[in-house]
């Protein structure tokens, strides 16, 4: 699976991309009433982005802008997007209502997933202190060292694959407003190179006492991942629980049953998973009678058996 489709919504509001340099700029919506996304091309932009944010800037009051999405940049695929982050830092005081940023929002034939590249995106933290919503999308480059941050509320890395110590940098932050952290891993085709062990500061729960939605999803790992939460401290508080999209194996949901209850949750997302049906039936066994709704879709998750037996499964979105 790759990804197809932009951004339909943030922070609730419904995404309406700002037209491009040739187009006309009257009648727009109210800047409060949607989340803008603007963008320049990968290929043969007929401008940068930093001259399409210019653009916008100058036709809408961006004291009244909630939410903001970044397309494409030129030449994503070979160029992070640090123009971009200072661009939007130094328009920091033309946005006091901005509450929510996604950074990244291209679909397959701008740029693959993998190929994005990213830069540190902490900045952009900084720089809004209000801010209540970051998601990124792009791991190659990505930069997140630990910073602290009193308003975030949601938090969304997706990756073909996550970095380490972006992992860590995850797990260092002091987010105490965090409610929703949703991270894809990736695989280490696509520089995904943590380990269940970087997960550790994430799963204790010490920096995230809001935490209600947990998704550490579309991993190679997701065995260990898994059998790291079974006995995770912040398990307790959760209301949902996503491991979707990933290598999740019986063996994996086994470590899953055999640890902490599961009862309280509101929802555990397993979807594209490579679980057998006694697994699937006993997960349902235990959580359901209990008012857990299961998501056990197997999706597109299929196996590629070799002839000497080596069995080959795949994460949801890699490239």
């Amino acid at each position: 699976m790759t990804i197809g489709d932009h951004l339909d919504a943030l922070h609730r509001l419904p995404a309406h991309t700002f037209p491009g340099p040739e187009a006309r700029t009257d009648g727009l919506p109210d800047p409060e009433s949607v989340a803008w996304r603007v963008t320049s091309d990968v290929y043969d932009a007929a401008e940068d982005w930093t001259e399409a944010f210019a653009r916008f800037c100058a036709a809408v009051d961006t004291t009244r802008v909630k939410a903001l999405i970044v397309g494409a940049w030129q030449e994503a695929y070979d160029s992070e997007p640090t123009t971009v982050v200072e661009a939007l830092v130094a328009a920091r005081n033309r946005f006091p209502a901005l509450r929510a940023l996604f950074i990244g929002d291209m679909v397959m034939e701008e740029c693959e997933i993998s190929w994005i590249n990213q830069t540190d995106v902490t900045p952009l933290l900084t720089a809004f202190p209000e801010l209540e919503e970051l998601g990124v999308r792009g791991g190659s480059g990505l930069g997140f060292p630990a910073v602290s941050h009193g308003a975030l509320r949601r938090l969304v890395v997706e990756t073909g694959g996550l970095p380490a110590e972006v992992v860590r940098g995850v797990g260092g932050s002091d987010l105490p407003a965090l409610e929703h952290l949703d991270l894809w891993l990736g695989t280490p085709d696509y520089g995904g190179d943590s380990e269940a062990a970087d997960l550790e500061p994430i799963l204790s729960g010490a920096r995230l006492p809001n935490l209600r939605h947990l998704a550490l999803r579309n991993s190679e790992m997701q065995d260990a991942v898994a059998a790291a939460v079974a006995s995770a401290p912040v398990v307790a508080r959760l209301e949902v629980l996503d491991l979707s999209m990933g290598v999740l194996t019986d063996e994996g949901a086994a470590a899953l049953l055999g640890g902490q209850p599961l009862t309280h949750l509101k929802k555990l997302d397993l979807h594209h998973h490579y679980l057998t049906k006694p697994l699937e039936d006993r997960i349902r066994q235990t959580l359901e009678p209990a008012g857990v709704e299961v998501d056990l879709d197997r999706d597109d998750a299929e196996e590629d058996t070799e002839d000497d037996g080596t069995v080959w499964r795949y994460v949801a979105v890699g490239e």
